[in-house]
């Protein structure tokens, strides 16, 4: 218990990702993108390409990697949400250890935080689904509207809303999977610590300047550990 609540004050304040970080949310991702590329009567996309809308913001993905325009993106999205708010958002599963991480770092007197571009309305229920809302101190993601969804907007908004000062920026860092997550994070001002079990790989990290790379859900809390020695 000792050692738990020196890590915590070292990390203070933990901002998680959600997708490819809390949960495997692939299957739910790439079946509503394939019903919203038919729906919008475009060619199918490889499996390759389906991956690399799991992250970032959707109108960002149909624009650059569907080859849409803003406006048939923005179409596209309104279809998605037909089958991921009924269905694709329950094809989810959490990583392997990653509720008894939360846990311990909740219990141990972190503020737990979640900074997602997934819209927050879906992030809420996806918690809940999973009985993991307790954990959190705050949740943050993008609104339906299409506001506040990059996420260096959402990390602006965590930092504004929970009072982190600049000076508790030393003892804040974000945990994610893809770029945008480090690029956010550095944004702010905050370190990033990129996780390999979910949808980036160490090439996409190092490229994007990630500060520590962490292999699995447990190595989070190894990765507390050896900072602190």
């Amino acid at each position: 218990m000792k050692r738990e609540a020196y890590i915590i004050m070292k990390y203070k304040n933990i901002l998680f990702d959600l997708d490819g970080t809390i949960t495997d949310s692939q299957e739910g991702i790439v079946n509503s993108v394939k019903y919203a590329v038919e729906k919008s009567g475009m060619p199918p996309l490889s499996d390759a390409t389906l991956l690399k809308f799991i992250g970032p913001p959707l109108d960002y993905s149909f624009v650059n990697y569907a080859g849409m325009t803003p406006d048939e993106a923005d179409v596209a999205v309104a279809y998605y949400r037909e089958t991921y708010s009924v269905k694709g958002i329950f094809e989810n599963t959490l990583y392997k250890g990653i509720e008894e991480v939360l846990k311990a770092l909740s219990e141990s007197g972190a503020r737990v935080i979640l900074a997602t571009s997934k819209p927050e309305h879906f992030a809420r229920i996806i918690l809940e689904h999973f009985g993991l809302t307790k954990y959190f101190y705050f949740i943050a993601g993008s609104l339906l509207s299409g506001e506040r969804k990059n996420k260096e907007d959402v990390i602006a908004y965590v930092l504004s809303c929970t009072g982190i000062s600049e000076g508790e920026k030393l003892t804040t860092v974000m945990i994610g999977d893809r770029h945008h997550d480090i690029e956010g994070a550095h944004i702010n001002g905050l370190k990033c610590a990129a996780v390999l079990y979910g949808y980036g790989d160490r090439e996409e990290f190092e490229n994007a300047g990630a500060d520590f790379i962490i292999d699995t859900p447990h190595g989070i809390i190894d990765f507390l550990k050896e900072e602190d020695k």
